[in-house]
């Protein structure tokens, strides 16, 4: 029986929410980590994290992000972008998910004993996944509906959340999964439609991954169109591309079957075990 185990661990000094899942009985393999969205937090996966890692026969480890879920709050998130003692403050800056990608998320995987992780990102964090792997050594990389580049269907969505925010049901749904729903929604609504986050653009990095890598979308996601699979596997010839019909933004959640299978088939090249 697989036995998950929350706790909150100290990375550059802000801790940081975690579950660790035990793998099943005899299984082997890398570890699956997941990567969540720009709203997303460790909760927010729900049960998906833990049945996925029972059906491939793997441990796998979840973890909020700074500011999201019960991780540490960022302070003044609205105000002016600084550190202090090496923790930020204020608004995120365009080079947010470079930062998690390149400094935290490898201090974290050391802090767990990790090496050569399968990287699981949705959205923001499959754009984690993406530059992580286009530097570091993981076994493979399972993308969700990543951002490489900015498209106007983007900011129109965002656009569309803040307006749900402010006037609608959204903060209310979405404080059921952030300890500080301001700062969560603040810190990623802010510096998506921020004038210097309009030049986004990671393809230029996507030709350093040399790992095996599952890229899928769905034609209906109102944040980004088929265009963020191609252009990442222009980039990476080896890249599996999965496209799904009526299908959003979350896959997981709105093609759950599919998204299984081919995470399964996915594993299984790598010679991890499907149970």
């Amino acid at each position: 029986m697989q036995t998950d185990c929350f706790q909150k661990i100290k990375i550059h000094g802000v801790g940081l929410e975690t579950l660790s899942i035990a793998p099943p009985a005899g299984a082997g393999g890398p570890t699956l980590v997941f990567l969540h969205e720009g709203l997303g937090s460790v909760r927010m996966w729900r049960d998906w994290p833990t049945r996925l890692c029972a059906q491939l026969g793997c441990a796998g480890l979840v973890y909020s992000r700074q500011g999201y879920g019960q991780s540490d709050p960022v302070p003044d998130v609205r105000g002016p972008s600084g550190q202090t003692d090496g923790r930020r403050h204020g608004r995120l800056l365009p080079d947010y998910m470079h930062r998690e990608a390149f400094e935290v998320l490898p201090t974290l995987l050391r802090a767990f004993g990790i090496k050569r992780p399968v990287l699981l990102g949705h959205s923001d964090g499959g754009t984690i996944a993406l530059l992580h792997a286009s530097r570091s050594e993981v076994s493979g990389c399972i993308v969700m509906a990543p951002h490489v580049m900015m498209e106007p269907i983007s900011l129109q969505a965002i656009q569309r959340a803040r307006q749900a925010f402010e006037e609608g049901a959204l903060r209310e749904r979405l404080a059921a999964y952030h300890a500080d729903v301001d700062c969560a929604f603040w810190q990623w609504n802010e510096v998506w439609l921020s004038p210097a986050f309009a030049s986004f653009d990671i393809r230029a990095d996507l030709p350093g991954i040399q790992a095996p890598l599952l890229a899928i979308q769905g034609v209906d996601d109102p944040y980004g169109t088929l265009a963020q699979i191609e252009d990442i596997a222009q980039a990476v010839p080896h890249t599996r591309l999965l496209t799904l019909a009526a299908c959003g933004h979350s896959p997981h959640r709105d093609q759950p079957q599919a998204v299984e299978d081919a995470a399964a088939d996915f594993m299984a090249s790598l010679g991890g075990r499907r149970t």
